[in-house]
């Protein structure tokens, strides 16, 4: 029953409103209390006093939080209201014989709804404040607060510090764009003007915290209105994504501190789960590269799709422990842990033999460049060797789909990691000639919190007191989200048919030496003045922009709106199938003596291999000499691979 001693106050107040509602009833009808109708409610006093508290009680008068009434709590008010009348005209018809009269019936309804709704919502407007006002840790403090967007995030955000927070947060406006909110108030609150008006308004009002609450405009628009709050030096927080607006789903807790994210120049990726999930679901899935940034998401995300049996491959084992203790404590889809090296071909037979994947994702690789560019026969062993032993693997086991993780420093490529996954890329395009098994890659920008990437880099340069290293103050990159990228390897995997290289639209580029400012100020740092940002000259491989298709490519739509497909280019199978076969001999490779630059090539960059090119006359099993002033990815263009 009713035991906290809120509810009590409450049964006792709903004893006294229904008490006086009948009274005033009485009053309303006659103007006076007459003696009989005095004998009456003396009569009926028990009996509709205890209807009231029952019909309250059943409808849960007592157990809802009136701080956050609404219309489903006006409805409740009206039906225990109902309720109680309905009942005591019956019951005083058993009581008394006879039936009250009507007016006081109609009179004393009315009155209860107004005493007990009041009562309520009474409560729902003073809460806030007494909460704030009693509490212990209560100081005779506020911060004043303007929020950015006067639509529905901006009026949940009020109403949510109004609730919460009570006198502690004054809140001084909204601004908005749009000039049919111009001069009007919400919710008592005045819409004060554009994000032009910012500044202005910030110095009038004495302004501590901005709250950016606009989650389904474009990220340009974020952009541009976080650049302008930021220049105030104010405390600057956001409201994240529509998806967060579920109804009772935001809270306070939801505002947090503007994060890098928040302003990448593209809209979220959406995909079509149904259709991912129809390719890997009771499937077994083999992940290579499992303990990296992108592999380790990719487990994440198959995992919830249902496969048969997951297979993690990676060969570094703190990784690999790392992302099967995460998966083994969120899931229980089978897992099989495989410390492997991707170029061991007879390590991947077993594999292949014994699980028999049925969809492969190819994420390993080596994707430095410029360790690549110190390193270039690694990036060709790994990148090349090892996805073609891992490619080749899926064929001969007749796997279903092969999906390759490229990147758009294939595109052109200026360093060697570039043109090796450009080779890479190749392969797998040749592959699906040949091939019952679908082979597709997919390519996309620079990963936001990648290991290696620029954003964890200026991290730690600014947590070390700087300065923030920029290669140069030119320098554009198109960014996503590891979740995003994730989500398009999948769904590419989903839309593959015969070796397509897949392509996101990633919106707008995004300025390093822009990103380093923000990320500064997001920091809590003036950028200059607290942490310096400095140009060191680019590195060796690198490029000032990055492009996403070849000049031979162009694209083609997709049946998804942000996906698209490079038209394929041609190839030079001679040679694709000259160097597959060279690697299928390894690591004795046994050439036609007109393939000697095929040898050259193999022979430069795998100098594991020994390379003939007739029966009588062997290669040195040394690495040929390059020049000294050429890089690594010229020198693939010697040997014939047009990248």
């Amino acid at each position: 029953m009713i035991r906290s001693k809120r509810a009590i106050f409450l049964l006792v107040l709903d004893i006294v409103i229904a008490n006086v509602a009948f009274i005033g009833a009485i009053l309303i009808r006659f103007e006076s209390i007459p003696v009989q109708q005095w004998q009456f409610y003396l009569s009926i006093f028990v009996p509709y006093t205890v209807i009231r508290v029952l019909s309250n009680y059943f409808f849960g008068m007592y157990r809802r939080a009136w701080r956050y009434a609404s219309i489903d709590e006006v409805l409740a008010i009206v039906g225990a209201v109902s309720v109680g009348s309905i009942f005591f005209v019956v019951v005083n018809l058993f009581w008394n014989g006879a039936l009250p009269p009507r007016s006081i019936v109609v009179l004393d309804w009315f009155l209860n709804i107004t005493l007990l709704g009041g009562s309520r919502f009474a409560w729902r407007v003073v809460a806030p404040y007494a909460t704030g006002l009693f509490s212990p840790q209560h100081k005779r403090e506020f911060r004043n607060v303007l929020i950015i967007g006067a639509g529905d995030g901006g009026v949940l955000v009020a109403r949510e510090l109004r609730n919460h927070y009570g006198p502690r947060v004054r809140l001084v406006g909204f601004v908005d764009d749009d000039s049919t909110k111009q001069n009007q108030t919400i919710l008592g609150f005045p819409v004060l003007g554009s994000k032009e008006a910012i500044p202005d308004l910030v110095e009038e009002h004495g302004v501590d915290e901005i709250i950016i609450s606009m989650p389904s405009v474009p990220r340009t628009v974020i952009r541009e209105i976080v650049a302008i709050a930021q220049e105030t030096g104010r405390t600057v927080k956001i409201l994240p994504g529509v998806f967060d607006l579920i109804e009772g789903n935001v809270t306070v807790n939801k505002i947090r501190e503007v994060r890098i994210e928040d302003l990448l120049g593209r809209d979220p990726v959406k995909v079509d789960l149904a259709g991912m999930s129809g390719y890997i679901a009771d499937h077994v899935v083999l992940v290579t590269g499992a303990g990296g940034s992108i592999g380790s998401e990719l487990c994440r995300q198959i995992v919830a799709l249902k496969p048969k049996k997951l297979l993690l491959l990676d060969n570094c084992e703190n990784n690999m422990y790392d992302i099967e203790m995460e998966l083994k404590a969120k899931s229980n889809i089978p897992l099989v842990a495989l410390v492997k090296d991707i170029r061991d071909r007879r390590a991947l037979e077993v594999i292949f033999s014994k699980h028999k994947p049925q969809v492969v994702f190819h994420a390993a690789a080596h994707k430095h460049v410029p360790l690549m560019e110190q390193n270039p026969e690694e990036s060709i062993k790994n990148n090349v060797y090892g996805t073609y032993q891992v490619a080749w693997a899926a064929h001969r086991h007749k796997a279903e789909r092969f999906v390759l993780v490229s990147t758009d420093k294939a595109v052109n490529p200026t360093s060697i990691m570039g043109a090796s996954k450009r080779i890479a890329e190749m392969i797998i395009q040749h592959l699906d000639t040949i091939s019952s098994t679908t082979y597709v890659a997919v390519r996309f920008g620079n990963v936001l919190g990648s290991r290696g990437s620029v954003i964890p880099l200026f991290r730690k340069q600014i947590m070390a007191g700087g300065p923030v290293t920029v290669t140069h103050r030119e320098m554009i990159r198109y960014f996503m989200t590891i979740p995003e990228a994730v989500q398009l390897i999948l769904q590419a995997g989903a839309l593959a048919t015969s070796g397509e290289i897949f392509v996101l639209d990633m919106g707008e580029p995004v300025s390093i030496m822009d990103l380093a400012t923000t990320l500064i100020r997001l920091s809590g740092f003036q950028p200059y003045t607290d942490i310096d940002i400095k140009v060191t000259g680019m590195r060796p491989g690198e490029k000032l922009f990055e492009e996403l298709l070849t000049d031979e490519e162009g694209v083609n739509a997709t049946t998804h709106e942000r996906i698209f497909v490079a038209k394929p280019s041609c190839l030079d199978k001679a040679l694709l199938d000259a160097t597959i076969s060279a690697f299928n001999q390894g690591p004795t490779v046994v050439l036609p003596t007109n393939q000697a630059t095929t040898a050259q090539f193999i022979q430069s960059f795998l100098p594991d291999f020994v390379v003939v090119t007739n029966a009588d006359d062997a290669m040195s099993d040394q690495p040929i000499d390059l020049p000294e002033d050429e890089a690594a990815a010229t020198s693939l263009g010697e040997y014939g691979w047009n990248v």
